[in-house]
């Protein structure tokens, strides 16, 4: 960087000394300062470019690939500042200290945000979901509309948005029950232990052989789970379709109580018996 001007000294020198001395340092650094600007912010554009390319051949998500290229762009674009800066003799040491402790202030401001979005980042890569997924995660469950950087957005089965942080979501259980194409069903129903458990087992295969949606493999496992205080209890294990479960399940249960009526097979229920027995004077009470 040029010496300061003395005051003394610039009277006593010539224009073409002082121009010299002082003006062609100023323009040659002034210049080069440009250049390192200007040639920079083309390698920058270049870098981001070829990065662009990059995460497009793997296949990173849109969403992303421009975030990340942005980012990519501003981390350039400062560097290619502070190299300029430093042609012109700024002292950039003090400069880089101010944006370190500016950043590390930012970072813990911003603390759950920066959360939100690396999970938004992993969920993005990695893909525990996508989108049309019914999950559970973060304290909800919902049909995955949207993954964004910072939130995911869910639609819950009576048609409520919900708008859920992915620091929330990642750092919890994920339960993607879409992931698999089929789900095995898991139902129980407990019968009187007077009633017949043979024609209660064949009842119910006779409900699963009639129903399309049940799945020949696996096959369905019907069995007794336990001898309960009042009652037999019976597991009935189908596998479906995923996206058959839900019906499935409710038309089950209404056919197994409609056939135990039809065939006599009681499912038994809590009551309560009051024995009264004769206590002195219990007229005066």
């Amino acid at each position: 960087m040029p010496e300061l001007i003395d005051a003394a000294k610039l009277v006593e020198q010539s224009p073409l000394s002082l121009l010299q001395t002082y003006v062609l340092p100023w323009l040659d650094n002034i210049f080069l300062a440009l250049l390192v600007f200007v040639i920079g912010r083309w390698i920058s554009r270049l870098l981001v470019k070829l990065s662009r390319k990059l995460m497009e051949k793997v296949r990173v998500d849109p969403l992303l690939l421009n975030f990340v290229a942005s980012l990519l762009s501003w981390l350039l674009t400062l560097f290619v500042i502070i190299a300029a800066l430093d042609q012109l003799g700024v002292d950039t040491t003090s400069l880089i200290a101010l944006i370190g402790a500016a950043g590390i202030a930012v970072g813990l401001a911003l603390k759950d945000t920066l959360q939100n979005f690396a999970s938004g980042v992993l969920l993005i890569l990695f893909k525990p979901f996508k989108v049309g997924d019914y999950i559970e995660a973060g304290g909800v469950a919902g049909v995955v509309e949207e993954i964004r950087i910072f939130s995911s957005l869910l639609r819950s089965p009576d048609n409520k948005e919900l708008i859920v942080p992915n620091g929330k979501i990642y750092s919890d259980t994920i339960v993607n029950y879409s992931a698999r194409e089929t789900r095995r069903v898991d139902l129980m129903v407990g019968i009187a232990y007077d009633a017949d458990i043979r024609l209660a087992k064949q009842t119910l295969q006779e409900i699963l052989d009639a129903d399309p949606r049940v799945l020949a493999e696996p096959a369905a496992v019907i069995a007794v789970s336990e001898l309960a205080e009042s009652s037999v209890n019976l597991i009935i294990r189908p596998w479906v379709k995923s996206a058959d479960y839900a019906a499935f399940y409710g038309d089950t249960l209404e056919k197994i109580k409609l056939s135990f009526d039809e065939r006599g097979i009681s499912i038994p229920f809590p009551n309560l018996q009051l024995h009264l027995r004769d206590i002195p004077n219990l007229e005066r009470l």
